[in-house]
């Protein structure tokens, strides 16, 4: 009998678009192409949408990278679509599963961000790929017990969590495995196998026949082996990645295993038995989400600013909700309804007066519309504060953290616009905390602080 094996790949890039401007700048390190979006699509998603291996594969596509293929590398765009869509003419079930739009590490953030995070997300994916997920990528696999409730009412069936991030019954196979809900009932979870996946990912190396590793891997097994990792191993981050992975996936009636997708198996194989999770961990971090909050082990040097710039994003959301509130509530029924609908503006299936219009009974003039549809814009910054990797990595003078505040300094200025209140000073004075030096200290040489990032922003988009 063939052992069943399942490939999923995790494909992002944050949207690189510069908030102020709508375009991605020049990137240091993305020679010779114009930004990283571009260089990963040629080394990584192209190659590997021709070579035909998103055929057969599980895998998501942030919704911030697909809206950027569908502008900017259109037949890869339509051959990633084209894969999900042949696969559910085949199986009945599509392969490709959906993501939160930000990579917002999800229990670390507010309910209501969670609720808007996974809405945004499922219609994302329906508007690209015409039909419900039936899945949905964790950003980070960061899990706990409330996004799964959230995940579980908004119609969606699974997700992919590590080995060590549950606790049970565990018989050594990738389930599917059933995950008491505290609101009652169950929700599905794929279990990958840690050492298989790192392997594959940082040790390719030592893989000289893909098939012939991936043969020696199921030998002996039971249940399903599920591998789960970035997609941007195949091709970028090994440069082998994407012949790899096509001789692993290549059809042989020989062959010791058999290569499944996850929303296929999960059809025909209904979870049966039970484990726990583990709240409040993720794949790329062994200190409880530190790497995002706090700062921990995962990265090196002085982390410590890292949960001083949470900590002024925390506040600023909770003064730009505070006035999106009291400016809407008189007007709208539900203001957070018009937020979570606001992605299909987005997205470009919508227009924003036509869904200021069906939100409230209300006759609007010209100024109220243009007042609140600069704080709705707002919200959309304002979730992109807290994209992952503005803390994923150990310095602050990186782009990431930069992107994190421009976007903050973008959702200020609409503020601004909107109702004349300026959330910026007190914002850039939170940030004269957050300090990390620039490479190795310097005496007589200030500490750099995401401060100067705020004033270097501003300078660089004449912001006053």
């Amino acid at each position: 009998m063939t052992q069943p094996i399942a490939i999923h790949g995790h494909f992002y890039q944050p949207p690189r678009e510069n908030p102020f401007t709508g375009e991605v700048p020049i990137e240091k390190g993305a020679e010779p192409y114009h930004d990283y979006n571009e260089k990963i699509t040629v080394e990584s998603y192209r190659p590997n949408a021709y070579a035909g291996n998103l055929d057969r594969i599980s895998f998501n596509f942030g919704p911030t990278l697909i809206g950027w293929l569908d502008r900017h590398d259109h037949e890869t765009y339509r051959r990633i679509l084209e894969a999900d869509r042949v696969h559910g003419q085949v199986y009945r079930v599509g392969h490709a599963i959906a993501q939160p739009v930000h990579h917002t590490i999800l229990p670390l953030a507010r309910r209501r961000d969670k609720i808007t995070q996974i809405k945004w997300g499922i219609a994302s994916f329906i508007h690209r790929f015409r039909r419900q997920p039936r899945g949905m990528w964790l950003p980070e696999m960061a899990v706990d017990l409330i996004t799964l409730e959230i995940l579980s009412r908004r119609g969606l069936s699974y997700t992919i969590l590590s080995e060590e991030q549950v606790q049970g019954e565990v018989h050594g196979d990738a389930g599917p495995y059933r995950v008491r809900l505290p609101g009652g009932g169950f929700f599905a979870v794929f279990v990958r196998d840690r050492h298989l996946s790192d392997q594959l990912s940082f040790d390719t190396d030592r893989i000289a026949d893909g098939r012939r590793w991936l043969a020696d891997q199921a030998r002996g097994r039971q249940g399903l082996t599920l591998i789960a990792t970035d997609g941007e191993t195949f091709g970028h981050h090994q440069r082998r990645g994407v012949q790899l992975l096509a001789d692993m996936l290549r059809n042989d009636a020989e062959s010791a295993y058999q290569i499944v997708t996850l929303s296929d198996y999960l059809r025909t194989h209904p979870p049966t038995r039970e484990v726990e999770i583990l709240e409040r961990t993720a794949w790329s971090c062994n200190h409880h989400l530190g790497r995002w909050d706090r700062g921990c082990g995962c990265t090196l040097g002085d982390h410590s600013w890292k949960p001083i710039l949470r900590s002024a994003l925390d506040l600023l959301a909770d003064e730009i909700d505070a006035i999106y509130l009291y400016e809407l509530q008189r007007l709208f029924g539900n203001p957070w309804l018009l937020v979570d609908q606001y992605i299909d503006v987005v997205l470009g299936v919508a227009d924003l007066g036509m869904l200021l219009r069906e939100n409230t009974a209300a006759r609007l003039t010209t100024g109220q519309s243009l007042r609140i549809g600069k704080l709705v814009q707002a919200q959309l910054h304002r979730q992109r504060m807290f994209t992952s990797c503005g803390w994923f990595f150990e310095k602050l003078d990186r782009p990431e953290p930069r992107y994190v505040i421009a976007q903050a300094m973008r959702a200020i200025q609409l503020v601004k616009q909107a109702v004349g209140t300026d959330l910026g000073p007190d914002f850039r004075e939170a940030l004269c905390a957050a300090k990390c030096g620039r490479g190795k200290a310097i005496p007589g040489v200030p500490t750099h602080t995401a401060a100067d990032l705020y004033d270097e922003i501003a300078v660089a988009n004449q912001i006053g």
